[in-house]
C-alpha cells in the first residue's frame, strides 16, 4: 500500500468513527467512556494525528482462557469485585513466617 492509499484508508477510518483530541478526551472522559461502554469506538488524536483507539472490552477479553479453565474445573472461584460487608472487621490470617508478604514483594519486584 503506497502512502497515498494509506492516507485515504486512514481518512475513511477517521470519518467512520468518533474522534476526540486528547484535551477534549481529558475534559469529558466520563462522557467518552459511557459511549465506549455502549459499544462505540473512539479514535484519540493529537494535533489531528491518530495516537490511540478506545474500544469496548469484550466479555471474552476480561478473563484469560486459563482462568476460565480453572474455574470450570472447580479449582478457583473468580471474585465479584466486591468485598464482603464484614471484610475490614474479620480477623487477619496468621502468617508467622511472612510467606504472603514475601510473595507479594517478589511479585512487585518482578513487575506484576
Amino acid at each position: 500500500m503506497d502512502d497515498l492509499s494509506a492516507l485515504s484508508h486512514l481518512t475513511i477510518l477517521v470519518m467512520m468513527q468518533k474522534t476526540a483530541a486528547i484535551a477534549e478526551l481529558k475534559t469529558h472522559l466520563s462522557r467518552y467512556l459511557s459511549r465506549v461502554k455502549a459499544g462505540e469506538e473512539i479514535l484519540v488524536t493529537e494535533r489531528g494525528v491518530p495516537v490511540a483507539r478506545l474500544v469496548p472490552v469484550r466479555a471474552a477479553d476480561q478473563a484469560p482462557e486459563d482462568l476460565r479453565d480453572l474455574e470450570r474445573a472447580g479449582l478457583i472461584r473468580r471474585g465479584t469485585g466486591r468485598l464482603p460487608k464484614d471484610f475490614w472487621t474479620r480477623p487477619r490470617p496468621r502468617d508467622p513466617r511472612a510467606l504472603i508478604r514475601g510473595a507479594a514483594l517478589r511479585e512487585r519486584e518482578e513487575g506484576w
